[in-house]
């Protein structure tokens, strides 16, 4: 009887336990508020999954959708400007 195995150096090759570089931070730095109002409207959503949104909760939704709207904005604008990669 043959077995199939992987060969463990062909698994391993690549190296993923490395700290990020200054470009990868900085990138992560600029998309952070992007992702903070994403996470805001996400929280927003699974508030409202149970239950009959009332005024407020429909006003509470729009202004976190306004929000992350603003941001991919602001964030395409930097790209564009040439601020970040």
């Amino acid at each position: 009887m043959s077995f199939i195995v992987a060969v463990q150096a062909g698994v391993t090759a690549v190296e993923f336990d490395r700290e990020p570089s200054a470009a990868e931070l900085d990138t992560i730095a600029t998309e952070t508020p992007l992702i903070d109002a994403e996470v805001e409207l996400l929280d927003v959503r699974i508030a409202l999954l149970d239950q009959v949104p009332s005024e407020l909760d429909a006003r509470r939704l729009r202004r976190a959708q306004a929000r992350v709207l603003a941001e991919r904005a602001a964030l395409a604008n930097r790209v564009t400007s040439g601020e970040a990669a």
